[in-house]
Order: structure tokens, then C-alpha cells, then sequence
């Protein structure tokens, strides 16, 4: 027998009291609760984000790359939505974020363990980030599983070796756990690929659908960069990084490297 009681409304599905109690400010200022809200909101995006990346790998590791680009294409969106929420939070200024900085202690958004999930799953590995999570295991187990599993880019490359391109087996079999490092024979592949689209159509949609997500990051640590430097300028930041020189340092990182190179190429 189903329960027709209680009937199911917008706040019960959606968990809005629970939801909107998420919302702590540790000061009395009016700002910190845009602050909280705007990390918050990220973090769920970062959420979907995971399930989308997660569902598009096994689907190019199985061959199913059409499919995959559905995924692909709702991530670069949502990508494009969290670098435009950094306008709303420069709308904070300096002397507004000075007056609760304090608050914050070593906490920072450094220690995203989404964030760095995300980008284990795109293929930029780095463990030293696991042990920000120690206190929290779940997490921690996650990353962990995504560090040491083939990335996106890592499958993308074993989709253009069962298509019939050459790729060594070093480049296969690697170690999943460590950086990738770009290779000759990756980008010869891709190039070939870029240079007849109609005949590897799969491959050639996957890759710009990648090139998307790529493009679309550094999009967002530029806006970051830019956020971090208009509200606090070179200032450490809370977690006791470099604060805007660290997220300068971090503009040129590309998780599908050979699909930028080949384009002097072509």
C-alpha cells in the first residue's frame, strides 16, 4: 500500500531544512554567509561534476564513446556556471572579508577534496593531497580510488590504441597512481585523428570535448586568480599557501596536454 498521508512536497524532496541549516557563520558579519554559500554551492557542483566524470570514463573505457559526450558536455556547463559565481563573490570587498577572515583558521578551499577528485579523474594526478583528508576517511577513500584508477585521458589514450593507433605499452600500463607525462606516440595519434575527423569521428568528438573541460578549468582558475588578488592581493592564504602566487602557479596545467600540442601541427 502506498502512503498517501503524507504526500511529497517540494521542501520534504528536496531536503530544504536540512538543506538550509547547512549555512554556519562563525562571525557576525553579513558576509560571511555569501562566502559560505558560494563554497557550499560549489562543493554540490563539484558533486554532480564527480558522477558525470565517473559515468563518461567507464563509458569511454568500455568503447561507448558517443554516449560519453553527454557527460562531457553537461561538465564543461557546470564548469562555466562555478567560474561565474566568482563575480558574485567579488563582490565582497577587502575590508568586507577582512572582518571575518579570522574565523576561517588553516581552513582553505585548498583542501576541496572534491576538487582534487575532479582532477584525478581528468588525469591530473598529485597524491600529495591525500593527506588533507586524514581526518576524514570516506573522503580520503575516494581520492584515493580516483589517484590510483585510469583517468579520463588515460582511457581516452587506450580508446585510440583499440581504434588501431600505435601507442607503446608504456604508455598503457603506467602506473595510474603518478603524473602523466605526455608522449610523442599520444600525439601523433591525435594528430592523425585531427587530420581526417570524418574517418575517427568518435575519437575526434571525444577529444574536443575534452579540449572543452580543459578550457573550461583554466577558465576557472583564472577567475580564481583574479577573485583571490582583487579580495586579498598577495597575502598567504588561509591554508597556508602562497594564496594568489599558488594559484598563479597552477594557470598552465593541462590534464589533455597532446590534444593542445598537436594543434601547432596541423
Amino acid at each position: 500500500m502506498t502512503d498517501t498521508s503524507s504526500p511529497m512536497t517540494y521542501a520534504r524532496y528536496l531536503a530544504l531544512d536540512s538543506l538550509l541549516d547547512c549555512q554556519q557563520p562563525q562571525s557576525s558579519e553579513d558576509d560571511e554567509m555569501l562566502f559560505i554559500i558560494i563554497h557550499q554551492t560549489k562543493e554540490l557542483w563539484l558533486k554532480q561534476i564527480i558522477r558525470e566524470l565517473r559515468m563518461a570514463n567507464a563509458q569511454v573505457a568500455s568503447g561507448a564513446l558517443i554516449p560519453a559526450y553527454k557527460g562531457l558536455a553537461r561538465v564543461s556547463r557546470i564548469q562555466a556556471v562555478m567560474t561565474l559565481s566568482w563575480d558574485i563573490l567579488s563582490t565582497m570587498t577587502p575590508s568586507d572579508y577582512t572582518r571575518f577572515r579570522n574565523v576561517l583558521g588553516p581552513s582553505s578551499g585548498f583542501q576541496s577534496d572534491q576538487f582534487r577528485t575532479v582532477e584525478y579523474l581528468l588525469g591530473l594526478k598529485d597524491k600529495a593531497f591525500l593527506k588533507f583528508q586524514d581526518d576524514r576517511p570516506e573522503a580520503r577513500a575516494a581520492m584515493a580510488e580516483a589517484l590510483a584508477s585510469p583517468s579520463l585521458w588515460d582511457n581516452a589514450i587506450a580508446a585510440a590504441a583499440r581504434a588501431g593507433f600505435a601507442i607503446p605499452a608504456e604508455v598503457l600500463e603506467r602506473d595510474f597512481s603518478q603524473a602523466y607525462a605526455p608522449h610523442t606516440a599520444v600525439e601523433d595519434a591525435f594528430v592523425q585523428v585531427y587530420a581526417d575527423p570524418e574517418r575517427h569521428w568518435d575519437l575526434y568528438q571525444l577529444a574536443e570535448k575534452l579540449v572543452d573541460l580543459d578550457d573550461a578549468m583554466a577558465a576557472w582558475r583564472h577567475k580564481h586568480v583574479l577573485t583571490v588578488e582583487r579580495i586579498i592581493g598577495m597575502k598567504r592564504g588561509t591554508g597556508g599557501t602562497a594564496g594568489a602566487a599558488y594559484l598563479h602557479s597552477t594557470l598552465g596545467k593541462k590534464a589533455f596536454p597532446e590534444l593542445w600540442s598537436l594543434r601547432t601541427r596541423l
